[in-house]
């Protein structure tokens, strides 16, 4: 049986890896993501995660089954951290166990890509001087000059949820068909970059966008 969890608790690492070994398995790949105490060289606190949890779980789920389905995999273990992360903590667990090394690290890096696009997890990254959610807003001039990454390309960054989805960041007032209508953020009244957004069809938490029909992430 496959272990998909959301948590509010600390992610026990170590102790996951354990549970999932077997001895069909010739390979564990795992991807513990972690935060970092720093974005383009701004001091970062902490961070909060949010989501929509019952859609979040089912996605999860549902990524789960594909990878083994996809890659031939035995099981594979997605576990999400919510609420406040210190530097240092785990807010992403993802574990594939299998005969072959070569699909456990295919399996790993494709759950961790495709969970960030498509699940409803929202991450605000608090610094020092401000904060944003993930993606939320462009970085400002002064900071990160010369410095050309997958966010000043328009590319989402490797730990950013959900950038290029349409449910749209927590606390957000866009209108999600108007985004979904136009192609992008500046015709529904946002900048591009104001608030990340999903392939899925649902408002975030607090937002007043419609309804037209989602780490890392």
């Amino acid at each position: 049986m496959m272990r998909v969890e959301m948590t509010d608790e600390v992610i026990a690492g170590e102790e996951i890896v354990a549970e999932i070994k077997a001895g069909a398995d010739g390979a564990v790949c795992v991807f513990d993501g972690i935060v970092r105490d720093n974005t383009r060289g701004r001091k970062t606190l902490y961070l909060d995660y949010e989501a929509y949890r019952e859609m979040a779980l089912e996605k999860m789920r549902g990524l789960a089954g594909e990878a083994v389905e996809r890659f031939g995999v035995r099981d594979v273990t997605l576990v999400h951290r919510l609420g406040r992360l210190m530097v240092g903590e785990t807010s992403v667990l993802i574990v594939v166990a299998s005969a072959h090394r070569g699909a456990a690290f295919e399996a790993c890096r494709w759950l961790i890509d495709t969970l960030k696009k498509t699940v409803p997890i929202w991450k605000k990254e608090q610094f020092v001087d401000g904060a944003i959610w993930a993606d939320g807003e462009p970085f400002p001039e002064a900071v990160g000059l010369g410095v050309m990454d997958a966010e000043e390309s328009g590319r989402p960054s490797d730990d950013a949820h959900i950038s290029e989805s349409r449910y749209g960041a927590p606390g957000e007032t866009g209108d999600a068909s108007e985004a979904l209508d136009s192609g992008d953020g500046e015709q529904s009244g946002h900048a591009a970059h104001d608030a990340p957004t999903s392939e899925a069809t649902y408002g975030a938490p607090g937002s007043l966008a419609k309804v037209e029909g989602g780490g890392g992430r």
